[in-house]
Parts: structure tokens; sequence; C-alpha cells
């Protein structure tokens, strides 16, 4: 049965990679580099006053509007804005003796032993709640931050508390934690060794609590978040909810298995687990593909988690990113959980079994009174059987408690599937932050992804009618960091309508929308499909519900422009189409060049002549590309206008026409033996022995002597004369994308000038006299010269 269980997962893996490769991958719409987010001012980057960050603890105060980053010794407040805009930093190093002490101990002296800020928490009105890892002595401070309108920022380093319990003591460990009513919740490892995983409770009026070192309750437990949600209109019945990884113990699954939880907890007892939580319960959440014959393939790592907030506070939506762990595969999935089905789950039967030796079950026997993990309020007290907390629960109570951690059934996503799935891609999912939006059909949840490479992608998932089936649409793939790091955190400021992506590297604003990038077009700002955005009538704008214009042209769920816009010239809707003139050479490749604006747009090729058109038949000599069209070998009879159309949703638009003239192959040998017969054999290809197609441009590069650049200038003079005298204006460009680099542009530039100079002169000489009427072009320019 060992031996199945591998074998069963390998299975289970090849049959969710064979589901996704059947579909087609889904690639971003619009793909911004660092520079395009940069030129068209919608991202801003802060990196410390030295440049020297290192990132890890972010609070944003959407009240203060300001920004408060922790990193490695330092601590800075920004208000809102443009990140960089103005900032107050604190030196917060460890005490005095620590970080000597820390290297004793054999930690690294750069990695490990300082104070990097983990917790960055609202303490009151006020002032802020800081902690830091402190040299492996963690430790905690208080920041007077002011009143909403000033920007002050200080803090007295001699006032400084001891942080064990608050955060861990080395950086590199998880942890999660959350405030509330002056209490501290926070889930870690709270030794030096990073072995005793607990759930603590500290600050506050109430005395501190933790959970028992009880592999029952957390088997190497990894925190990813801890958010507070009430549970009815009575606060004394509001949880703490705990979203953590750790090692499974439940039946069939293989040693060392992982499987995420959510947990809560509540106050305590009197006799029994004194100081320590009287109930921590915890459920499965199960994040999975459903598979043929009920076979599930399960994403079991939790990334990270995001409590989309709606008006209710009692039921947010709970957004995860999850990942495998198989060393085969590499797949990544977003399942949303409501709160009804986390509550039904706890409400639930609990796990249990009667010996190790037994199987687990659904425990069946009387649970005693009052319920564990319900807590005593005016909602859930009996007539004369009240409780003022957990501390007066009976014994039987707190034991059945302490033997029945785990609820039997766990808790499924919304759909019993992943809203969005990827596998096999170049990068990882690590972060997620979602935002509801108001478009004119209806509201879409729009999730923003951080990757491990510095990228977040701005997705969609959207349902079709009453089927299971989601349609993933990813708008964009943004290149936040100019090199790839980790994202380690994001915020999202709805507010601002901003997003703020931190990393090792610094912490970015980003706008969450920038609708003039789609285009100038009816057609593209509808294809675009963006829920921040809508035509109105003249441009592509910020979609706003209560507006009173009513020309306001959107469909998120389709992108159906011909629906959209049909009361517009869509030929004429478009930017102008690029036509030109491409040469080949006989018996070379020739490539032609046409890149969609939309890598999701499928491009056809149909070419012309003598007024009949034909789609281009591809073959191995002749290949369509991403950017192109690449004849491997183009021959005379392949002269034609081809023509490059896109098509997206059922939109068909025409990009380019590109005119083909195939020049022979015999003439251009014949001028490149006749003039480069005296060049160096440095400007010969090694691998073929032959003459590079670029020669004319290498000749300045390499700084040829003047007879090497004469030769030249008569080569490059003999094939404009090929060409024609007609087709000049196309000269220049034939060259610098064939021969030329950027360097070389401005010469070849003014080559063609003295050649048109020496057009001029030889036509006005032609009118004078008839012995000048003779004399070639090119020796006309040779004259002048």
């Amino acid at each position: 049965m060992e031996g199945f269980i591998p074998f069963f997962n390998v299975i289970l893996v090849a049959l969710l990679v064979a589901t996704v490769s059947s579909t087609k991958l889904n690639v971003p719409r619009l793909r911004l580099s660092y520079k395009d987010l940069l030129s068209t001012n919608r991202t801003s980057i802060f990196s410390g006053h030295q440049g020297q960050l290192s990132l890890t603890a972010v609070f944003l105060d959407e009240y203060r509007d300001r920004l408060f980053l922790g990193g490695k010794d330092v601590l800075y407040s920004l208000l809102l804005g443009p990140v960089s805009s103005e900032s107050k930093e604190l030196h917060w190093p460890p005490l005095p003796g620590n970080r000597e002490d820390c290297i004793q101990t054999g930690k690294e002296p750069q990695t490990e032993c300082a104070n990097f800020v983990r917790l960055l928490q609202p303490y009151n009105r006020t002032h802020l709640l800081t902690c830091g890892t402190g040299a492996f002595q963690p430790m905690c401070a208080f920041i007077y931050v002011g009143h909403r309108g000033e920007h002050v920022f200080t803090m007295d380093p001699t006032n400084v508390e001891n942080g064990r319990g608050k955060v861990p003591h080395d950086p590199s460990l998880p942890f999660a934690s959350t405030f509330n009513g002056g209490e501290l919740y926070a889930g870690l490892t709270a030794d030096f060794l990073g072995r005793d995983s607990v759930i603590f409770r500290s600050m506050g009026g109430r005395s501190t609590m933790r959970t028992e070192t009880d592999q029952k309750l957390l088997h190497d437990p990894k925190f990813i978040g801890a958010h507070l949600i009430p549970d009815n209109d009575d606060k004394d019945n509001d949880k703490v909810y705990f979203f953590f990884t750790e090692k499974a113990t439940e039946p069939g699954d293989r040693e060392g298995a992982i499987h995420t939880r959510i947990g809560r907890n509540d106050v305590g007892g009197q006799r029994m687990l004194v100081n320590k939580w009287s109930t921590f319960i915890k459920a499965r959440l199960v994040c999975s593909v459903p598979g043929p014959h009920g076979i599930d393939t399960h994403f079991n790592q939790l990334e990270d988690v995001f409590l989309l907030r709606t008006k209710d506070e009692r039921n947010p939506d709970v957004y995860a990113i999850f990942s495998t762990i198989s060393n085969v595969f590499q797949g990544f999935a977003v399942c949303v959980y409501r709160m009804a089905d986390i509550r039904e789950a706890f409400n639930g039967p609990f796990a249990h079994k009667e010996g190790p030796d037994y199987q687990w079950g659904a425990y069946e026997g009387r649970v005693p009174y009052p319920r564990p993990g319900v807590c005593p309020s005016k909602i859930t007290n009996q007539p004369g059987r009240e409780f003022g907390s957990t501390k007066d629960f009976p014994d039987s109570v707190l034991q059945f408690a302490r033997s029945h951690p785990l609820m039997w059934r766990p808790v499924y996503p919304a759909l019993r599937q992943p809203v969005l799935v990827k596998a096999n891609i170049p990068y990882k999912l690590k972060q997620i932050v979602v935002d509801r939006v108001e478009a004119e059909d209806g509201q879409y949840d729009v999730m923003f992804i951080g990757t491990d490479v510095g990228t977040v992608l701005k997705v969609l998932a959207l349902h079709s009618g009453n089927s299971l089936e989601t349609e993933e649409v990813t708008l964009e793939e943004l290149q936040v960091f100019k090199v790839p790091t980790p994202i380690t955190s994001m915020d999202i400021s709805v507010k601002r309508q901003a997003l703020y992506v931190g990393s090792p590297a610094g912490v970015a604003q980003v706008k969450l929308h920038r609708c003039e990038t789609y285009g100038k077009a009816c057609a593209e700002c509808c294809l675009a499909r963006d829920p921040y955005c809508a035509w109105d009538g003249s441009l592509c704008a910020r979609y706003a519900p209560n507006s009173k214009r009513r020309y306001r042209r959107q469909d998120i769920r389709h992108g159906n422009p011909a629906l959209q816009c049909m009361d517009q010239n869509l030929s004429e809707d478009i930017d102008v189409i690029e036509d030109r003139v491409v040469y080949g050479t006989e018996n070379n490749s020739t490539f032609l060049e046409c890149v969609p604006r939309s890598p999701q747009a499928t491009v056809t090729w149909l070419v012309q002549r003598d007024d009949r058109k034909e789609e281009v038949k591809l073959d191995e000599r002749m290949m369509s590309t991403e950017q192109g069209l690449l004849f491997r070998r183009v021959f005379r009879h392949d002269e034609g206008v081809y023509i490059c159309r896109s098509r997206e949703h059922g939109f068909t638009q025409t990009l380019a026409r590109l005119t083909l003239e195939v020049l022979q192959g015999e003439t251009v040998d014949e001028l490149m033996a006749r003039d480069t017969a005296g060049l160096s054999d440095s400007f010969k290809d090694r691998s073929t022995g032959s003459y590079r197609a670029w020669m004319p441009c290498s000749s300045y590069s390499r700084g040829g002597s003047s007879s090497q650049i004469g030769q030249s200038r008569t080569w490059f003079k003999d094939i404009m004369q090929l060409i024609g005298p007609s087709n000049l204006p196309h000269v220049e460009e034939y060259c610098e994308r064939m021969w030329c680099n950027d360097k070389l542009r401005r010469k070849h530039k003014s080559m063609l000038e003295k050649y048109r100079q020496a057009q001029e002169s030889a036509r006005k000489a032609r009118s004078k006299s008839s012995g000048e009427r003779n004399r070639t072009p090119r020796d006309l320019s040779a004259r002048e010269e």
C-alpha cells in the first residue's frame, strides 16, 4: 500500500496536466514592462534612503493616509500618493550587545543578526506597535505617529519591551498575527530553535494565553494569515481565525503529507489548561480539481490568503492561493471560500478514532454542553446554564476539546473547484489581493496576484451562466520591479485605486488601472474586458457606476466590439494600418513582421496577386511565428502584397499590408563579390566563409580604412541602383532592419541624404546639357564627393 500511494499521486498529476494542456494557454492580453509602467506614470518605487530597505513588514493606514514600512534595522513612514514624495525614517538596531551575542551563536551577521521588523499594527489613535527579531532576541516598541493630518514619526529607543511570543526569533520563519481590542493574536515559533509552534494571545488586560505543545493541535505548522471575523452582533462571540499548513494525520495520507487548515481558539480554563486555550479546533481547507471517476487532484500548500470584505462584515469571501508539493509537477490554484461553509464545518461532527490502530471517523457520541468552539455569550447561553467565559466550562468540556481538535468535514470552495488553475508556468504565485468592481453588467472580482519574479497578474474569473466552468481572463501582466525579485506583500487601497507591492528591493505603488493604455478606439477598449474601463464616446476611460453619461460601452463577459461598437466605423476605428515595402533576396530568408496588439489574438496571413486574395499556405519553407511570417527561402514567385489580420473574440482587423519584392539573387551576388573583393577577412562569416549581410555597416563599426569605407559606399549605391530610385524612401528602413545597429543609423541617413542630393544635381544637369544626361547617379555622386 505504501508503494501504491506515490504512484497514485503521479496518476493524479498526469490527469491534471492533461486537463490543463487540452485548453489554450491563457496569456496576458497586455504585458507592461518596468519601463512601460514608469513612462505611463503608473508606478513609483521607494527603496529606502540608501537603497537597502530589505522590506519585512508593511502596514497601510488609509485613515492617516500613510504607509508604514519595516526593514532591516529601519522603519519608514510615507505619505500616500507617490511613495517617494515624502518619507520619515527611524533607525532601530538591536539592543547593545545582542548583535554580538547572535554572531557568537553561529548566526549569519548580515541576514540574521539584525533587527528585522516583522510586525506593524495600530495600537491606538496615536501610536503603532512594532516588533522586530532583535538579533534573535525579539523586542517591541511603540511609535508615536500623531493624529490624522500630522506627519509625526518618533520612538523612544529606551522604552523597549520583550517581544517573545509576538514575533519569531528567526527572520526567515513565517508567522501571522492580528491586533484587536488591545490584544495581539500571533501564530509563530516562540523559541530560539524554532521548534515550539504555538498560537499566542498577549497584551491587553487579560492574561497571556497559548496553545499546548501537542502535535494533535499543531503538527509542524506554517502560519500564513490571521483574521478576526465576527459571528454575529454579539462582540463576545467574535473569533480569530488562523490559516496555516501542517503535516497531516488523517488516514490514507502518505508520511509527510501537508494539509491546509483553518483554526480558531477561545479563552482558556480555570483548573485545566490554565493560561492555555480551552478549545482549539481546526478544519481542513480543500482546494482540488475534480477528475474522472471522482478522483481529485489536490493543491495542499497554502501560499497566501486574502479576506475580501463585503457590506456584511460577518461574511467576507476568503481568497486563497495554493500550490502543489510534488517534485515532478508545479501547479497553482486560487480557491474562494464562503464563511457559511466554514461555520458549517465547525458546527458539524468532530473527527474521532478509538485508538492508534483505528480509522478516523465522525464522532457519533454525545457532545458535551457547552459545545467546544462556541464562545459563551448572550446568544449562545441557554436559560439556567449561563457561563461568563470558557474558564467556567466543566472539565468534561475541556477534556473533550483537548482530544478532539479536528473537525470531520472539510471546507470546500465555492462551486467545489478553483476559480483559477495554472500549471507548468515559469514563475510561482505568492501573494493575492482582490477588488470587487462595479461594471455595466454587474460585479466582478479583479484578482491581483504577485509572483516570485516581481510581476503582478491582473486576472478575472468569469462564470458562464449556470455552468460550473470558469473562464480565466488575464487582463495584464505588470513587471513592477526592474529586476526579478520575489513579491512578499501586497496591499490594496480602494480609496486611492492603488496597489502597494512589497519585495526585498522596496515597495511600489501601482495604479489599479490606466484605461488609455488599451488604445484609442472603441473596439480596443471593448476587447480589453477590463471592468475598470469603458468607452465613453471619445476615449477609453475609467468606468464610473454613478456617472450620468449614457454613452458607455463595456462588455466584460464576452468582449464583443462588433456588438458594442456597431454604430462606429470599425475599419477606421483602429489605428492607421501599417503599409510598407519589404525587400528579400532570392534563395535567402526573409521575414515579414506583424505582432498583434494582444497575445490572445490569432493571426492569419493573406497574399494578394492580380486582385486575388488567398490564405497563405504554411509549410516548412513558410512559417508563421509569434512575430510574423518567416520565409526560410524566398523565391521570385513569392512576390505580392501580404495582409496580416488578427482575430480576437470574433472580431477581425487588418494590422499590416506588406509588399514583398524579391531581388534577383545572381545580380546581388555579383555586386557583393565585386565590391567586397578587397575587404578584410575580418568581415567574413567564419562559419560559412561568406561576407555578412550587414557588411557595409560593419566597416564603419570596426573602424575600417578609407578604402574599405569607399568600397562599402560603392556597394551601398549599387544596391540602391538595383532597387531603383523610386523606392528610395524604403532603402533606409531596409538597411536599418537588415544591416545596421542603432549607432550606425545616423551615418546611413547622411549617406542617403548625399545620394538624394546627387540625384537632384543629376536632374538639374540633365536639363542643361545632353552630355550630363548620360551620366548615372553613381557618377554624379562620386563627383560630388
